[in-house]
């Protein structure tokens, strides 16, 4: 990566070609081996962070002006803190443990009037050049031999993203720490109808370490109206949904694995390793086998459904999100809250067209995995969710309920 975005990036090839210490990190520029004065005048070292806005696959630009900063509040060679600086404190989530951003800079270019620059720098190599200038320049009047240019590069920080493309969401919301709460989960998708289809599009963009979905069927005109995306016209049609969705999802991100089989009791080794799964299957004889192996192998999972009618013309029914806890799951499967049996009727295996329920289902799932893992705030101990379609109102069921 660090080469691809240095022959591709002109900015950013003069600074290594000047010397400057560069290297990326959870898409950002670093500039480490930056030095400075602190408050009793002695040389400190500290590193530039600033954010990579990528415009596709190799080219980046700046996002704005600012810079953040590894290190104290610099100072001048009279012992104040520089002026103008402005910025403050900050936080920065990078995979280095080394590199810990305290603080921000906004420092706009001058003009050759005086005035601050509203357009601020025209590239990455204008605007380090202007910040070391400005925080480095007194510590090298004190200390003539500190250098910021030590040609030191870094080409390994970002190395085991399991990404093809720069998570470029993760690091402009600044949230790279909570993203890490999902980096070593290995997640299982049971099941690829409309509900698993969203529910694979969505974690195939999460952070986790591994996704295998599992589903032997077909791909048929009714999976194209309650999945993701458009219909291919290279022949997707009847092809397995393993298939379909493997190509789909190819050139999004490593550890992926889907495959055209069921998950029963025999399936040990489909499920070694998985620390969390997905269970989508609409026959409940199907879910109870699911349920056993998951539950025998302590695999917390959250289970997902949709019971509607037509009692009064139009659909109604409820959405349903239920999660079995690894300590927890004989004792929630007790509740009886998803059928373990095959029911007669069902208005939903009719084929109805219902993608915007699908996707709803899928974010609810998602969002209850992501508050297990500490992604999202998690102010109750949540196990069982209903939405429903005629009110849209949520209830839930606690575990001690």
């Amino acid at each position: 990566m660090f080469l691809e975005l240095v022959s591709r990036n002109d900015d950013l090839k003069r600074l290594v070609e000047k010397g400057y210490a560069v290297g990326f990190d959870s898409g950002h520029l670093v500039v480490r081996d930056v030095p400075y004065l602190d408050n009793q005048k002695k040389l400190q070292i500290g590193a530039f962070v600033t954010k990579l806005e990528f415009i596709d696959k190799t080219q980046v630009k700046q996002q704005d002006h600012q810079v953040f900063f590894c290190g104290g509040v610099p100072h001048d060679v009279d012992g104040a803190p520089i002026r103008n600086l402005g910025g403050g404190p900050a936080q920065v989530a990078l995979k280095d443990p080394a590199l810990v951003v305290q603080r921000s800079f906004s420092n706009k270019p001058l003009l050759a009037n005086g005035a601050h620059d509203p357009n601020g720098f025209p590239n990455f190599f204008a605007k380090i050049e202007s910040y070391i200038a400005v925080i480095s320049g007194p510590a090298k009047q004190l200390y003539p031999d500190a250098n910021p240019l030590t040609f030191k590069v870094d080409e390994e920080v970002t190395t085991g993203s399991v990404f093809k493309f720069h998570d470029t969401l993760t690091s402009r919301a600044e949230i790279g720490d909570l993203a890490k709460k999902l980096g070593e989960d290995v997640v299982a998708i049971i099941g690829l109808g409309g509900t698993g289809a969203y529910l694979l599009d969505f974690m195939v963009k999460a952070p986790v370490k591994e996704v295998r979905a599992f589903d032997r069927d077909a791909f048929h005109v009714h999976n194209a109206y309650r999945s993701p995306g458009r219909l291919l016209d290279d022949g997707e049609l009847g092809k397995a949904k393993a298939e379909v969705y493997a190509q789909r999802y190819a050139n999004f991100r490593e550890g992926l694995r889907i495959e055209a089989k069921n998950i029963d009791a025999s399936s040990e080794t489909e499920l070694e390793g998985v620390t969390f799964a997905f269970v989508c299957v609409d026959k409940g004889s199907a879910r109870k086998e699911i349920f056993d192996i998951l539950l025998a192998k302590k695999i917390p999972f959250i289970d997902v459904g949709m019971g509607l009618n037509r009692k009064r013309g139009p659909l109604a029914g409820m959405v349903r999100v239920t999660y079995y806890p690894s300590d927890k799951g004989e004792e929630i499967r007790a509740r009886n809250h998803a059928e373990q049996a095959d029911a007669p009727d069902d208005e939903y295996r009719a084929n109805i067209q219902i993608s915007e329920l699908n996707a709803l289902n899928a974010a609810l799932a998602v969002l209850r995995y992501k508050q297990v893992r500490g992604f999202y705030v998690d102010d109750g101990n949540l196990v069982h969710s209903l939405f429903d379609v005629t009110d849209l109102k949520l209830q839930g069921e606690t575990l001690a309920a």
